[in-house]
């Protein structure tokens, strides 16, 4: 069995983590001086978001050299460096592979701006105006139109996000090789793979307006494959927006040589009203949770493969999300942890998660950093939407967010930084942080140990198959893994109600509670609120 399907992930947000040398932000040094805290936890695999050379109009994944760090995480050597420590202690490194697009500063971008004969001109996307304007009306993924006019050639350049952001040509096979030599050049320094950044956009056939899944994408990463992870034993994971059921089967399928599993995100949406923005809110329906999770748990089938996550960069806490973040903020943590890691797949730790971290709300859009918050706010000013609404909507679901500084201590700035941090910290860091939950025998850090400490233990974890329980039930998560005539209950209630339950005869020991009960009466189980249990079934 591949690596990786026993691995549990962590993803370090580099600017947020640890800063090292006093000037607010977070670097690789910084990484390396937390290494030990991460190996207590049992993580395999550390996701590492960007850190190489770029302008950071999207916070690193506007990239102007591949192959250079940026100054403010440190050099070529405490990168190498930090491969070498985390490889000490059983830990790979994955990367951060942004190649749908890359900064308007890199060498290759400058070189287009050029003129229409330069040889780098092919390596971007540009079309002549159409009726003196835009070629189509593509949007930006941060807002307005996905074209930007160079005057000096006559002709727009595609950007489906921000316009520092020209999209690379993937049509391009000199482009392409390049790409492919990059790769290799970060895979023979021993990272232990990939993270790939809107990677279902490199298809994009913009004539057709088509961004995700093009024709052509899966030639692509085909050939990626075949020139660069196929030579190394390494975990890719895709992040893919448009992903349905019937295109992960082809991402992640090992005998089409393409990828190792992808990011899906049809749960992530569910707060969002229907065809609405996801600044556009509505309650989460847990009926309707339990459907989606329960389809990418069965659905997928056995040769394809799963990520699991809650949070990450782009994502709000889901503590504060779909929890209760205030009375019960340990035991909905732990919740979702416990509902979360006892399923089939990869899952992914994000930092801060794991001592139970929250959203932080902001009053004025003055205090946000996002360009993507910031973009969206003047955009719905301008058709109408009060400033309040706006601002309900970003503490929702601001990307900011999951960006405010990791909470280590109760020393000024949480312990992250010794000068002033690039991001405010969350006032809550004197109660909430990594002292005060390794001092605490009950706190999330321990139950997020152990899940992955079972999860290494148990093969019924990660080869097990899964069945939804109590599937219109509205408050309560329940399923079943069953592995080589064992077979283990997973029991979650996500409302702040105590709740009811049968599920059988007799008395089991539970294998984890969040409430530390260690027997259950399954004819008559009384759950606490977000109480969440594991049991060893009767067969």
């Amino acid at each position: 069995m591949s690596w990786w399907k026993n691995s549990v992930v962590y993803q370090i947000y580099p600017k947020s983590f640890q800063d090292s040398n006093g000037d607010g932000i977070g670097d690789i040094p910084g990484i390396i001086s937390r290494l030990d805290y991460l190996e207590k936890l049992g993580i395999d695999v550390i996701w590492l978001s960007p850190v190489y050379k770029s302008p950071m109009d999207d916070n690193g994944y506007d990239i102007s050299d591949y192959r250079a760090i940026h100054p403010d995480f440190g050099t070529m050597e405490d990168m190498d460096q930090l491969i070498a420590e985390a490889d000490k202690r059983g830990i790979k490194i994955v990367m951060d592979l942004v190649v749908n697009h890359t900064s308007d500063e890199h060498e290759w971008f400058q070189e287009a701006l050029k003129g229409r004969d330069n040889p780098y001109r092919d390596y971007y996307v540009w079309r002549d105006p159409v009726n003196g304007g835009p070629p189509n009306d593509l949007e930006s993924t941060f807002s307005g139109s996905a074209w930007e006019y160079d005057e000096a050639s006559g002709q727009y350049y595609l950007h489906l996000f921000s316009k520092k952001q020209p999209d690379l040509n993937w049509e391009n096979p000199k482009m392409r090789q390049d790409i492919y030599d990059m790769i290799n050049f970060w895979l023979d320094k021993g990272i232990g793979g990939f993270r790939m950044d809107v990677i279902d956009n490199i298809g994009k056939v913009p004539d057709e307006k088509i961004v995700v899944n093009g024709p052509k994408l899966h030639d692509y990463l085909q050939e990626m494959n075949r020139e660069t992870f196929s030579k190394y034993d390494v975990m890719t994971v895709g992040e893919t927006w448009g992903a349905t059921l019937e295109n992960a089967k082809l991402y992640s399928d090992p005998d089409r040589h393409e990828l190792s599993m992808i990011f899906q995100f049809e749960h992530i949406g569910l707060d969002e009203q229907e065809n609405g923005a996801k600044w556009d809110l509505k309650d989460i329906d847990f009926v309707e949770l339990k459907e989606v999770l329960s389809k990418w748990q069965t659905d997928i089938g056995d040769k394809a493969w799963n990520s699991l996550f809650w949070n990450n960069h782009d994502s709000p806490r889901i503590v504060s999300r779909w929890g209760n973040d205030k009375e019960y903020r340990v035991e909905s943590a732990k919740a979702f942890a416990i509902l979360l890691h006892f399923m089939k797949g990869t899952p992914y730790i994000y930092q801060g998660e794991e001592i139970g971290m929250t959203n932080t709300p902001i009053s004025d859009i003055s205090e946000a950093n996002d360009i993507e918050t910031i973009n969206m706010y003047h955009e719905r000013i301008e058709k109408g939407y009060s400033k309040e609404e706006i601002i309900e909507s970003i503490n929702v679901k601001g990307r900011d967010n999951g960006r405010r500084p990791v909470q280590w201590s109760s020393e000024k700035h949480a312990g992250f930084t010794t000068g002033n941090p690039w991001q405010a910290v969350n006032s809550n860091y004197t109660e909430i942080n990594v002292e005060e939950a390794l001092k605490d025998k009950d706190s999330i850090f321990y139950t997020y140990q152990q899940l992955v400490r079972l999860r290494k233990e148990n093969p019924i974890v990660v080869k097990g198959s899964y069945t939804l329980l109590l599937p219109d039930h509205e408050s309560v998560f329940a399923y079943e893994r069953e592995y080589e005539g064992e077979k283990w209950t997973v029991v979650v209630n996500l409302s702040e109600e105590k709740e009811t339950l049968e599920l059988g005869e007799g008395t089991v020991s539970s294998i984890i509670s969040n409430y530390s009960r260690e027997e259950y009466d399954l004819k008559h189980v009384e759950l606490e609120p977000y109480e969440a249990f594991a049991y060893k079934s009767k067969k």
